[in-house]
């Protein structure tokens, strides 16, 4: 039995009867695009052999007619009506003659109540009819800016943020790859759409977009031994800064006190990064080396100087007092609006010469967690005997807290198993109630969470204990140890930490393995590095990745530092050799000894990959790029302490390396 289908026709007066088709009749059809949601249904009309056929259509995609002509018959398709705020036409296919197939190359085009419109160094034409639509471009082309227009438009929003109509959008960051940017619109009569915008630059999933000197650049600085970001904001500690300046942009030209210390605030406006601030302690002294470590967290900025001398206790003591050599302090500034202050001068509640508070610092939120490296206390566990100085440079760690502008000491955090030459504080993270501490010469030879601490046998092989806090009690959770522990590996140089993620740097193992949970047993590259990745369930700690570069080398101290945002891992390695620039280059190439390289890794599920490997875009000898690293959402700040270029500002002069270990540091995004 034959089907039968009964076509209605307008225009000619006539119905066609019920007629079996036959083989040599086709379907004529294609697809219509750039309707919006909520509109009217666009009418077409097909004419062939002096019979007109109407088709209303309400939603984009693929259609056709149910009437079928014959092969050799000419047709002819046209838009005899549009919805309120359209403009439909035939863009392809609208007249021809029936082949031995069905047409399906009509193209309806909708013109909707807006027109986007792109600027920027782009050069391709958009389409308000394509609701998907890919742009593909220069790995030399950073941004664009797009501007909505369309007199029925009531209201729209791009990536998220609503916009001014008619007006260019601030510039859109083009990551290298490809990234897609929604365009929503709101119209008249309920209409609404929705483009996606695909930008595809090529390229490596990384780009550099700053090179960062100080306004006062000067030889042997070190601008970049210290980084941290939040945000739009970047931090840069250089410790060896000489000026005798006191607080916020200050004199930066007089450079009578030697090593006395200096941070420098950039902040982010669209692309475009600028200094805002050039901060010094309220206490300048000679060698205090203010910038030793930085902390942000929003608006708030923690300073270490680990070796300034005042016998003060607490928050805001006496700085005057310089009788208690390389004590440290601690210095607390905040913003209001583009101004910073300095809120509190923080120092431990059993200041004492040579205890180095200051080693490291770490903020989240109001809670501010200070490492003195040397401290010597014998005490173990939480708020335990601060007055025993029993534990040569066992070190230790003290938590504060802020109540509105207050700070107070909330808690003196020691080891479990505390030992002299431990230097428990040498690191430090916080996120949330959590706290991360390692002591990087811890000597026990455990291996694993929470093993046996009380075994010595393998000299500053290393470890990271694990604080939480509930209500205003701080607890040990964990006592981490690598899964190869080795004397001298060094197990706690550094420290990261972001939710129920922790990273550890141990610049000093041995292991020539390269990538992700390779062999970690083969000890003949010597201080290659390694960086150790647990996670926690519940109150659980457990080690899920051991983590090497692509290119492990003899002396490459990968972990000199970590960084945690999410599911990203930046990690340094401050001896590796190699010459490349840029991201992705070839990591073969030796011949620069302590240039230094940044690898970044990404999870996914539970595996890590490694995603870049990072480098100077002027890499030289002994910049030692990589010596600390800092990681806010999509943006990688890299510093080199070693970096010799006399340049000044943003984005100066790399090629002059006159100024010895002034330092850069480098922002990729």
């Amino acid at each position: 039995m034959v089907a039968a289908v009964t076509l209605v026709a307008v225009g000619a007066g006539c119905s066609i009867p019920s007629t079996p088709f036959a083989a040599t009749e086709y379907l004529i059809g294609g697809q219509v695009r750039g309707l919006w949601t909520g509109a009217d249904g666009v009418a077409l009309r097909l004419e062939a052999d002096g019979v007109n056929t109407l088709l209303t259509l309400s939603a984009n995609g693929d259609f056709s007619f149910s009437r079928r002509i014959a092969t050799g018959a000419s047709y002819a398709v046209t838009a005899v009506s549009s919805p309120p705020y359209h403009s439909c036409t035939i863009d392809a296919g609208g007249n021809g003659i029936v082949a031995d197939a069905d047409v399906t190359k009509l193209v309806v085009g909708c013109r909707g109540p807006a027109e986007v419109s792109l600027s920027g160094p782009w050069g391709w034409a958009f389409d308000p009819t394509q609701d998907t639509q890919r742009f593909a471009g220069s790995v030399a082309v950073q941004e664009v800016a797009l501007t909505v227009s369309g007199n029925d438009v009531t209201s729209a929003s791009v990536g998220g943020t609503p916009v001014v109509l008619g007006a260019k959008t601030a510039p859109i960051w083009l990551p290298l790859g490809s990234i897609t940017v929604p365009v929503m619109l709101a119209a008249r009569g309920g209409l609404s759409k929705t483009y996606e915008l695909e930008f595809d630059r090529g390229g490596s999933v990384l780009d550099q977009v700053v090179y960062s000197k100080a306004s006062n650049t000067g030889v042997n600085d070190r601008f970049g031994y210290s980084v941290a970001l939040s945000g739009d904001t970047l931090a840069v500690g250089a410790p060896y800064e000489d000026s005798a300046a006191t607080g916020v942009n200050g004199n930066q030209a007089d450079n009578s006190a030697d090593y006395a210390g200096a941070v420098y605030v950039f902040v982010r406006s669209g692309m475009t990064w600028t200094q805002q601030a050039y901060v010094k302690a309220s206490n300048t002294g000679a060698s205090d080396q203010f910038g030793t470590s930085i902390a942000l967290s929003g608006d708030t900025l923690a300073v270490g100087a680990d070796r300034e001398a005042s016998a003060a206790t607490g928050v805001n003591g006496n700085q005057a007092d310089n009788s208690a050599d390389y004590a440290g302090a601690v210095y607390v500034f905040v913003r209001s609006g583009t101004t910073w202050t300095q809120q509190a001068y923080v120092k431990a509640s059993n200041t004492g010469a040579f205890d180095y508070f200051g080693t490291s610092v770490a903020l989240s939120g109001d809670t501010l967690a200070v490492g003195a490296r040397s401290e010597a206390s014998a005490a173990t566990g939480v708020n335990g005997n601060q007055a025993d100085d029993s534990a040569s440079v066992a070190g230790a760690v003290y938590v504060f807290v802020r109540s509105g502008t207050t700070w107070t000491q909330q808690a003196y955090v020691k080891a479990s198993n505390t030992g002299a030459y431990d230097r428990f504080g040498y690191s430090v993270a916080l996120s949330g109630d959590t706290l991360a501490v390692g002591a990087d010469r811890e000597a026990s030879a455990a291996t694993g969470v929470n093993g046996n601490q009380a075994d010595n046998s393998a000299s500053y092989a290393g470890a990271v204990y694990v604080f939480v806090r509930s209500g205003t009690t701080w607890t040990q959770q964990a006592y981490a140890k690598a899964s190869n522990t080795g004397a001298f590996d060094d197990f706690g140089t550094s420290v990261a930490l972001s939710g129920d993620t922790l990273a550890v740097g141990a610049v000093g193992e041995d292991s020539p393995a390269t990538g992700v949970n390779g062999n970690q047993a083969d000890d003949s590259a010597s201080l290659a590095g390694a960086v150790y990745v647990f996670v926690r369930s519940g109150a659980t700690w457990m080690q899920r990745a051991y983590v090497k570069a692509s290119n492990a080398g003899f002396g490459d101290s990968f972990g000199t530092s970590v960084a945690l945002s999410g599911d990203a891992l930046a990690v340094g390695a401050v001896g590796e050799a190699s010459a490349a620039t840029g991201v992705d280059g070839n990591q073969s190439d030796n011949n620069a000894g302590y240039a230094g390289a940044v690898y970044v890794f990404i999870r996914s599920g539970t595996t890590w990959t490694q995603q870049a490997y990072v480098k100077a875009s002027n890499t030289g000898f002994g910049d030692s790029f990589g010596s600390s690293v800092a990681l806010s959402g999509d943006t990688l700040a890299v510093g080199a302490l070693g970096e010799a270029s006399p340049a000044t500002g943003v984005n100066g002069n790399q090629a002059d390396n006159s100024a010895g270990s002034a330092g850069a540091v480098y922002v990729f995004r």
